[in-house]
């Protein structure tokens, strides 16, 4: 086959695949998606993301990703840090503190090595109670349930450490106001079901599916709590992180109102030393296939190019600002590595 004949053939070929013309430079790796734990939205939103990675980069340019469960936010910084991961979704607080080597990672300093791919879609606080404890059907309940046990995520969970700082805003330590029962999504809400905790947070993605099977079994047994506007400001704590989001009514079995929530980003982090045109075109597939993506999780919906660098809390990979460039995006300095 003569060479033009052959580009032709190569050139037909990223076609197919959605991806136009490919750079020369990528290398073939096989990476590592940290995820969350499976009963949240982290889990499912990444292995749809590894899914398309394989799907659109693997045949032509043995480019590969798998998704794992993990403890979420906090263990992914470990895992990029030391390199059994190479990907990982995070929340925004967590980049924060990755960034700035603060909260909870100021033992470990600021992580020089990371960096923001793409905004995914908003973490929405879910706080559950007792349907027995409602009083004003708002924070304030779960403020009443000081000393009693309730599950706020894993250890070293991003989940964890967005409660901590919520609640700390509500004036709160978590470790020594309540007893902490510990675990992943799916076990917080069967201890609930089961009257083993008084309350939950899962901070997630709407629809997250273990508040879906947590409605569908328990009824009206539990509630899902409001924030009103004052609520609100004190939880961010001057962050300027978290901001008002509505759970429209019919979102979970048997709510008949809409709930008054708050809501922070959830990002795409990688490694800085990662090949830019490896990384530009796991963007550019992500962008170009969001249907695909909006196809497996609807937390993906939120998802557009105009939104992609919203809120992003650490500088973008090159791969990534080279791909935004591209379809016009402005990057401001603050994201320039």
């Amino acid at each position: 086959m003569g060479y033009n004949a052959k580009s032709f053939v190569m050139a037909a070929c990223a076609a197919t695949l959605g991806l136009g013309a490919m750079p020369a430079a990528a290398e073939e790796a096989d990476y590592i998606l940290a995820t969350a734990s499976t009963g949240g939205t982290y889990y499912p939103v990444g292995v749809a993301l590894a899914t398309l990675v394989k799907v659109r980069l693997q045949p032509g340019e043995g480019i590969g990703m798998s998704a794992i469960s993990s403890a979420g936010s906090g263990e992914n910084v470990r895992l990029l840090r030391e390199d059994e991961a190479q990907f990982g979704i995070m929340q925004g607080l967590y980049g924060y503190y990755a960034a700035t080597g603060t909260g909870p990672l100021e033992s470990e300093g600021v992580q020089e090595n990371l960096r923001s791919v793409t905004m995914l879609w908003q973490n929405v606080e879910h706080f559950v109670i007792d349907s027995d404890r409602v009083d004003t059907g708002d924070m304030a309940d779960f403020a009443a349930l000081a000393g009693e046990s309730v599950a706020l995520g894993r250890r070293n969970s991003g989940t964890i450490g967005s409660n901590a700082a919520i609640l700390g805003g509500f004036g709160f330590d978590i470790y020594e106001d309540f007893e902490l029962v510990e675990g992943g999504y799916g076990p917080s809400a069967e201890a609930l079901q089961n009257g083993q905790v008084a309350g939950i947070s899962t901070p997630a993605g709407v629809p997250v599916g273990a508040i879906s099977q947590l409605f569908a079994a328990a009824g009206d047994g539990v509630t899902l709590l409001n924030m009103t506007d004052e609520q609100m400001t004190t939880a961010d704590g001057g962050r300027n992180l978290w901001t008002p989001y509505t759970i429209e009514a019919g979102t979970y079995p048997g709510q008949d109102e809409a709930v008054q929530t708050i809501a922070q980003p959830n990002f795409l982090a990688t490694q800085a030393d990662l090949p830019e045109e490896n990384v530009y075109m796991i963007t550019k597939a992500i962008y170009e296939n969001l249907g695909f993506l909006q196809a497996i999780h609807p937390a993906t919906n939120a998802m557009s190019i105009e939104a992609a660098i919203a809120g992003l809390p650490l500088p973008l990979h090159p791969g990534a600002i080279r791909y935004y460039e591209e379809v016009g995006i402005e990057i401001p300095d603050r994201l320039r590595p």
